[in-house]
């Protein structure tokens, strides 16, 4: 197993408000906050997630792996409207795209409305240690959230650098978190399904990969 190093913590610092997406991409980020000190409260705001049943599996992943690691959890609404309303007109955008950035405001805006409103002078976001994300557009999204607010910060870490992707899927093998195949959202399903139709491949099953030891 790869070795963990000591965040370089803010200073002043000992709480922030963590943005998950879902259990794989916030294992080793919350494990590496745990190990510096830093008291994590994880933030569940995912309106883009698609269908309701693959929301739900991943909502229930992340809330399981908060109680084992006895962290606090915010369980934020899910108002896949509001989602729809605020991307409309970008739906044929590709990933990584105008419509990428508008969901990532989105989600990020609201976790920073939930850190000023409660104290936290920091907050982050798991989304940017995939390597499926542009991270410099998941940072400049954080960025501006923050900016919204007087004393609060955007921590723009990269949890990718010093083996945090290589422990990513550790923990997620081991944990066998479940091993979603899309983005999230119902434009990123489309498009997932219609690559894998190209290559010959059945349509993504939800719900049905996990991460294993011997995968």
């Amino acid at each position: 197993m790869t070795t963990r190093l000591r965040l370089p913590v803010p200073d002043g610092i000992d709480k922030v408000l963590l943005h998950s997406c879902c259990a794989p991409c916030s294992g080793e980020v919350m494990e590496a906050m745990q190990a510096s000190g830093l008291a994590i409260t994880v933030y569940f705001y995912n309106p883009n997630i698609h269908p309701r049943e693959e929301y739900d599996l991943r909502k229930n992943e992340i809330i399981a792996l908060a109680r084992k690691m006895n962290v606090s959890f915010i369980d934020a609404d899910y108002d896949p409207d509001s989602w729809f309303e605020r991307v409309k007109g970008l739906e044929w955008e590709p990933e990584r795209g105008a419509r990428c950035t508008k969901c990532f405001d989105m989600r990020l805006e609201r976790t920073a409305l939930f850190a000023h409103e409660n104290g936290f002078k920091l907050f982050s976001s798991c989304l940017g240690i995939s390597r499926w994300k542009n991270m410099e557009q998941v940072n400049g999204c954080g960025h501006r959230a923050a900016a919204r607010y007087n004393g609060l910060a955007y921590w723009d870490y990269n949890w990718r650098k010093q083996g945090g992707s290589n422990r990513m899927i550790e923990i997620s093998k081991r944990e066998e978190f479940y091993q979603q195949e899309y983005c999230g959202c119902v434009y990123s399903l489309r498009d997932a399904n219609a690559s894998r139709r190209e290559t010959g491949r059945d349509a993504i099953r939800l719900g049905e990969n996990c991460y294993r030891d011997d995968a």
